[in-house]
């Protein structure tokens, strides 16, 4: 896979204001984008400000998966733990490997809670927009 590490994206910088970070998400979207789609997943809307995150995770135990949010991502990471070394596998078809799943996550979208239940990860989302920035109603005066 060819990375567009080496293009030249100065004149777009220099002709934008606070978007750098938007360059860097989408260079860094390309980049990965070649990489494997284990664990699946699913991205549901329940609502105009309410998500959730459905991830694979059957065979993996409490303790093998972690969550973290960092720099507008959310990253979910597992790894499994080799606990059973008297166990001789005569067909090993079960795909419990190490991931890595990174969701880019809008501003001003928080994580509320993470659950697992029938192998199924659910991470609800919602987007909480200050009230300094949702638009308002200018009352107008009229004086005669």
């Amino acid at each position: 896979m060819t990375k567009i590490t080496a293009m030249d994206l100065n004149p777009f910088y220099r002709n934008s204001i606070g978007v750098d970070r938007l360059f860097d998400r989408i260079l860094n979207q390309i980049d990965t984008a070649g990489n494997t789609n284990y664990p699946p997943y699913n991205i549901v809307r329940r609502g105009d400000n309410h998500f959730e995150v459905q991830v694979a995770v059957a065979g993996f135990s409490q303790g093998e998966i972690q969550i973290e949010v960092r720099d507008g991502n959310l990253v979910i990471t597992g790894e499994k733990s080799d606990a059973q070394e008297d166990v001789e596998y005569l067909y090993h078809g079960i795909s419990a490997r190490r991931f890595v799943r990174s969701f880019s996550l809008a501003e001003y979208v928080e994580v509320l809670d993470a659950v697992v239940k029938d192998g199924i990860l659910t991470i609800q989302l919602e987007r909480r927009i200050p009230e300094s920035l949702k638009p308002k109603t200018i009352a107008i005066t009229y004086k005669s």
